[in-house]
């Protein structure tokens, strides 16, 4: 199994829609959130994802494809 640390960064339209939930029962991936921030306007998760690589990555894609920004964390934010 693989591990992987990304940061979403959602757009007001889809700060309400359930992305996160529909991406673990989409994909075969687990994920962790490990830090969030949201607001009305704007909200971002740090995610732990866990899974094989190639689940990994087609949830990543159809992420992307719903709008929401992905961007790599490296060294967890949380332990430091």
């Amino acid at each position: 199994m693989a591990k992987k640390q990304v940061m979403f960064t959602f757009p007001q339209e889809l700060i309400k829609e359930p992305i996160i939930y529909n991406l673990g029962h989409k994909f075969k991936v687990v994920t962790n959130i490990r830090r969030a921030d949201v607001s009305e306007n704007k909200g971002w998760v740090v995610l732990e994802l866990e899974g094989e690589d190639k689940e990994i990555e087609a949830g990543i894609a159809w992420v992307t494809d719903k709008g929401v920004r992905v961007d790599p964390v490296v060294g967890d934010v949380v332990e430091g």
